[in-house]
């Protein structure tokens, strides 16, 4: 699979024109400004275009002044936002929160489901009814939660369910709930309930919300693509009882609709669906991971499978998949498979039985069942930095990884692809740049001005909202509440190196790529942030209204 200049990977992913950009959509920014000294000149290249206007003493002028200052700059925005800005960002990009260099990563190991399985949406509702109708069937709930279907549009990863509550809440990195996201059942709850429900305030403890594993005493976080259904079903059977005014226990409830989507993954119904139809359309792309998992054998680099599901992998890359993998593990029971030292490992025939024997060593072709991941880093001597492991749950895929082996990992973030495309819209675009409007208005503290200012917080709420609905009309996007990251986000930061849409993102890079962490700047340091760049914050008119602060 390797390309004409040997280390160039030998796919491109659908979709993705041309080579893959580096950095994000600024305008190339000019030397950095210098402070204010009458000694010191500024630089030509940072000059405005016309020196801002003296701002009046204040009233009805000040006002006017503001307002002028305002249009001034929303006209700003649209001409430094050139037509082909909205096309920079790549949905097709790796993106790093810790720098790494792949040609020190030795061996590769990989997670199965919605990891090197990227199964298609058409899944889901098949998946979503089967677990509806156990619920029904085993575990005698109404027959009347039938009439619900899968709504792919309702939920979205890495919301909180506070069980006790019934309530499904979407969390910001610090510990509030973003009002306007928190639903019962299918219905909106008022930001009134929510905050009288949390004694007063928006805000969660540590305490209540989770430990590592996303699980706290009475909240949940629903972090892999399986949770969306989990999700729908649940808030569509809370839906149900209390439209019938029937009295439940919302901790069985809880837990019967976790067995249940538990139950079609472990008893292999899903497994059985894709064996029985057309694989193209539950398992679109391959091709793609035959693809990176073929040039990686090929550039020298050792791969290994630990994954939960059962061993199926021929589904996605062929009858000769083993061939491509030095170490397969199957039914490893993660999370605790990297912290429970007492399970074995135990060896499968060609039928799936167990075998007896006791396992010295692992072979290249063989299957084996659950083990522990400090028997694996015995027999294979496969430690520290040199590993990259990819997942898609955060919880049960990375955690410890981070927390007690020192493997690099990767995470697998389909929204992303999404996201990104609305992100490169011209109307997201500028609500972005147009945030920081308002601090600069806050040096002005008469009358008339504050009346400005209270116009555009206005305004600012209601393209909050627009924002919010481009995402997800009931909970916004997964990375960003209103103006924080999510919890989510917060999460995937701290316990991943690396994340991407899929694996065939892979194929837009060489195989001796360093993948760096992009310069964001601190609050603390220079004023160059990203709105700001974006529209050439040193030519902004505001920029001589605020020189008198230091």
């Amino acid at each position: 699979a390797a390309g004409a200049s040997g280390a160039r990977w030998a796919w491109r992913v659908r979709g993705c024109r041309g080579p893959l950009r580096s950095g994000c959509c600024l305008p190339r920014p000019g030397p950095p400004a210098l402070a204010a000294d009458p000694q010191v000149p500024a630089p030509t290249a940072l000059a405005p275009r016309s020196a801002p206007a003296q701002a009046p003493a204040g009233g009805a002028d000040l006002s006017a002044h503001l307002w002028a200052r305002y249009q001034d700059v929303r006209r700003l925005v649209h001409d430094l936002l050139p037509p082909e800005v909205c096309s920079l960002l790549n949905p097709a990009a790796i993106y790093a929160n810790n720098e790494i260099s792949l040609p020190d990563v030795e061996v590769y190991g990989f997670d199965y489901d919605y990891t090197l399985a990227q199964y298609a949406d058409a899944l889901h509702p098949e998946i979503f009814s089967a677990a509806r109708d156990i619920l029904i069937e085993h575990y005698k709930y109404p027959g009347g939660i039938r009439k619900y279907d899968y709504n792919p549009s309702f939920a979205i990863r890495g919301l909180h369910y506070d069980i006790q509550k019934s309530l499904l809440i979407k969390i910001d990195a610090f510990h509030y709930v973003q009002l306007g996201t928190a639903y019962r059942g299918l219905q909106p709850v008022p930001d009134e309930e929510v905050i009288e429900l949390y004694g007063g305030t928006q805000h969660i403890p540590l305490y209540q919300m989770s430990g590592f594993y996303g699980k706290g005493p009475s909240i949940k976080q629903f972090m892999d693509i399986f949770s969306l259904l989990e999700m729908a079903l649940l808030s569509c059977v809370v839906d149900y009882f209390l439209g019938h005014s029937l009295e439940f226990d919302q901790a069985h409830l809880y837990k019967d609709v976790t067995d249940a989507i538990l139950e079609v993954h472990v008893k292999v119904l899903m497994y059985q669906w894709i064996e029985q139809q057309d694989m193209e359309k539950y398992i679109p792309r391959g091709d793609e991971t035959f693809a990176v998992l073929s040039c990686l054998v090929a550039h020298g680099k050792q791969l290994f499978l630990i994954t939960n599901s059962p061993f199926r992998m021929r589904h996605t890359v062929g009858p000769d998949w083993r061939q491509l993998f030095d170490v397969v593990i199957v039914q490893a029971d993660k999370p605790s498979f990297f912290t429970d030292r007492r399970k074995p490992f135990r060896k499968l025939d060609e039928k799936g039985s167990l075998q007896w024997d006791r396992i010295t060593r692992l072979e290249k072709g063989k299957i084996y069942r659950q083990g522990n991941l400090f028997d694996f880093l015995r027999l294979t001597e496969w430690r520290g930095p040199r590993v990259l492991y990819f997942g898609d749950h955060l919880y049960s895929d990375l955690v410890d990884l981070m927390l007690r082996h020192g493997w690099r990992r990767g995470a697998f973030i389909p929204e992303l692809e999404r996201e990104m495309r609305i992100i490169n819209t011209e109307q997201y675009m500028h609500w972005l740049t147009l945030r920081g409007l308002l601090e600069r208005m806050q040096t002005y503290q008469d009358a008339e001005s504050r009346q400005v200012l209270a116009a555009r917080m206005k305004e600012r709420q209601e393209l909050r909202c627009v924002t919010k609905a481009m995402f997800s009309a009931q909970f916004g996007s997964i990375f960003r509440t209103f103006h924080n990251p999510t919890y989510f986000l917060r999460c995937l930061v701290h316990f991943s190196d690396l994340y991407m849409a899929s694996l065939s993102c892979l194929l837009n890079y060489r195989v001796d790529f360093t993948v760096y962490l992009r310069p964001t700047p601190l609050q603390q340091e220079a004023p160059l942030w990203m709105d700001q760049l974006c529209t050439s914050c040193m030519k902004m008119p505001f920029l001589g209204d605020m020189a008198h602060i230091r």
